[in-house]
């Protein structure tokens, strides 16, 4: 009875876990109290959890050191530069790859299906935009998802038949990736821009620029990307929103070849302002990176790592390791950040696109604490964040890379090898940094921003592994 007198007499401090009224009332009362952010295990629910503990099994463990160590040990090398007809599976003139799960013309978003729309006329098999949704409406085009050509795009990701594509070899593992080029700014494709001067770039690309970097490839030789990925780490980057570092080391690693091999002064000269007019340039090139570097970690048995994560505007979708090919998907979601002047929320498009790749493999969003300049790009509103962000990031993956490191972190590697496990038993989702397309077709990027992945493909990833192994 003393002791309950006591307590009642004396003044408290007090330490709440879990709900934040309880901390709000006593705050209310002038009482010192610390908030301790907790929450039970997998939302609570009770047949997770039992999978959970299946799932911390000592073979799951060793499949997912496994997956940590191929992630790591990979050598992503740029190598050449090809044309989709001739290297992506059963590619056809009227085969258009997009970015994200597989889905049905009905059901995409406006940005895509503006894209695809454009697309259609670039590959010459229409006129006009309405020319080209009659074929789509007919059934004559051919719609496949990026990750199943062995490829990824940015936004809406549209690869065709006649497109030109960075090719990326992982050097440890022998697999090899592909990838578009970055249009550049303005209205672009990848944001679902579909009129004349966007086809005309697109032209331009194809039938200038490719040539003239796959003979700086074969001049320059092999071009190591981690490597560049590391550096860019140290100079601000991310690699998803904010490439300006690694854009300009690999363009003073391509320049002097481009020189070397380009005689027309006046194609140069288009050349060196495209790229060098671009801080996105690096941006394909990392996506292509992260491609090759994930794809030798996919069929390892038991393995909860995540491969691929992807948007295609409508779902979002993850693959597991363990699980090999098969989709996970669940409604994408809205992204939160800074909008172009003139432009809201009421007008952006949930989140797109191929480039959540990057975030696999420990950069983009998970990288943000390396990245102090572009906090406020995308709508943090600290550094600070920016850092907790990186360090949350920390409780869902399997470990720490070993060479892409965060300065400002005190050299902390960047969190690699997300664990699909620990995305439920936290809670914590996984981070991304991302651009903002316009909902509706044809206008193309309205900001940019930070959304989480669904929380819900991860619950059924875990369902199904476990229930595997129950």
């Amino acid at each position: 009875m003393a002791n309950v007198k006591k307590l009642f007499s004396e003044k408290l401090s007090v330490a709440n876990i879990g709900i934040e009224n309880f901390q709000k009332t006593l705050l209310q009362q002038n009482i010192a109290v610390a908030q301790i952010d907790w929450q039970p295990p997998a939302n609570g629910n009770v047949e997770l959890v039992r999978l959970l503990d299946i799932l911390s099994d000592e073979r799951v463990e060793a499949a997912n050191q496994e997956a940590f160590k191929r992630i790591n040990d990979a050598e992503p090398l740029l190598v050449d530069v090809v044309y989709a007809k001739d290297v992506l599976p059963n590619m056809k003139r009227n085969t258009i790859g997009h970015a994200g799960p597989p889905l049905a013309w009905q059901d995409m978003c406006g940005p895509l299906q503006g894209a695809i729309l454009g697309a259609i006329v670039y590959e010459e098999l229409a006129e006009t935009l309405e020319e080209a949704e009659q074929l789509v409406l007919d059934d004559k085009i051919d719609f496949r998802s990026n990750h199943s050509l062995g490829a990824v795009g940015p936004m809406t990701g549209m690869i065709t038949y006649s497109m030109p594509l960075w090719k990326v070899e992982n050097k440890t593992f022998g697999n090899v990736a592909y990838c578009t080029f970055n249009e550049g700014l303005g209205k672009v494709m990848r944001f679902g821009a579909n009129g004349p001067d966007v086809i005309d770039r697109l032209k331009w690309l194809e039938n200038e620029l490719a040539p003239a970097l796959k003979e700086t490839l074969v001049s320059s030789g092999p071009i190591a990307l981690k490597v560049i990925m590391a550096k860019a780490l140290a100079m601000g980057d991310e690699m998803h929103q904010r490439n300006n570092g690694a854009t300009s080391i690999i363009i003073r690693d391509l320049m002097p070849h481009i020189v070397k091999t380009q005689q027309n002064n006046k194609e140069l000269h288009k050349i060196t302002d495209f790229i060098t007019g671009n801080d996105q340039f690096f941006l394909n090139i990392a996506m292509v990176a992260g491609k090759a570097m994930m794809d030798p970690v996919k069929d390892i048995k038991y393995s909860t790592v995540v491969t691929a994560m992807s948007r295609n505007g409508t779902n979002f979708g993850i693959k597991i390791s363990g699980l090999g090919d098969q989709w996970f998907e669940a409604p994408v979601n809205q992204p939160e950040g800074l909008y172009f002047p003139g432009y809201s929320a009421e007008d952006a498009n949930p989140d797109i696109g191929d480039s959540t790749i990057v975030e696999t493999i420990g950069v983009g969003g998970f990288a943000m604490g390396s990245s102090p300049a572009v906090v406020r790009f995308v709508g943090a509103s600290s550094v600070d964040e920016a850092a907790q962000y990186s360090k949350d990031m920390q409780l869902i993956t399997v470990g720490l890379s070993p060479t892409l490191i965060i300065p400002p972190m005190n050299f902390t590697g960047t969190a690699t090898g997300i664990d699909a496990r620990k995305v439920v038993e936290t809670g914590i989702l996984p981070v991304i940094n991302t651009g903002m397309a316009h909902k509706k077709p044809g206008i193309g990027q309205v900001g940019a921003g930070i959304v989480k992945a669904p929380y819900l493909c991860f619950e059924k990833a875990v369902k199904m592994i476990g229930e595997s192994l129950d």
